[in-house]
């Protein structure tokens, strides 16, 4: 029960700062931002799925591979911004 509760707090968690950094971007409009909202919004949903299982596993590979999806977001918005064209 309490493994339900902080999957809960941890989703929650995202989802908030997602909102802050959704807020960030529309100040700004800096891509990086947005990146890392729709990072933690999808690892939020990541973590309430994991809730609605009949067996919570975060070993499950369906898991990893939306995190991995969700942290390529950020690599591929922070090379762009490194690397990209409007130096």
């Amino acid at each position: 029960m309490v493994e339900y509760f902080l999957l809960g707090m941890i989703a929650m968690a995202s989802f908030i700062a997602g909102l802050f950094f959704l807020r960030f971007w529309r100040d700004t409009r800096d891509t990086l931002f947005l990146a890392f909202a729709v990072s933690f919004f999808i690892e939020g949903l990541n973590r309430v799925a994991t809730l609605l299982l009949i067996r919570p596993n975060e070993g499950s590979p369906l898991i990893y591979t939306v995190r991995f999806f969700a942290f390529s977001l950020i690599v591929v918005a922070i090379l762009k911004k490194n690397f990209g064209s409007n130096r």
